[in-house]
């Protein structure tokens, strides 16, 4: 049975007419569509990035130093010497801190072994403690505060 013309326009039809709505039509189009030209307000409000980021992309992996200080060495001494990276040589004990996967040496906290300590970087501070107790650094590339 077919409406006639008189009942369809009787309510139902709040706000957008007969017909709207049915595609995508009265909403500026679907999904991303006119972000460069009719939605172009919407984008640069809630979307700023949309076409990209901005700025520089570094493309160079940068590996950070993975540190230690002289009180984690002091608690962590008998795990290393059970691990491996503490020995014996010629009557002196050696940390092989590079070796078991620290690269840089800090001076805060007490470490009271007289040893040789191998490690790639150390800091002034951790220098001097050390110095003071008769340890040695090797292998230190350059001293950082």
């Amino acid at each position: 049975m077919v409406r006639e013309r008189t009942k369809k326009l009787r309510g139902g039809h709040y706000g957008r007419g007969m017909k709207a709505g049915r595609g995508k039509g009265k909403k500026g189009g679907r999904g991303n569509a006119g972000m460069g030209k009719h939605k172009w307000i919407w984008m640069v409000k809630y979307d700023p990035l949309h076409f990209g980021g901005k700025g520089f992309t570094s493309h160079h992996l940068s590996t950070p130093d993975v540190p230690i200080n002289l009180g984690e060495l002091e608690n962590i001494f008998e795990n290393l010497k059970a691990d491996g990276f503490v020995r014996e040589e010629n009557g002196e004990t050696v940390v092989d801190l590079k070796a078991a996967g620290y690269d840089k040496l800090l001076g805060s906290g007490n470490f009271s072994v007289k040893s040789r300590i191998i490690i790639d970087k150390a800091t002034e501070k951790a220098i001097s403690k050390l110095s003071a107790i008769g340890s040695k650094i090797e292998n230190v590339g350059n001293t950082a505060e």
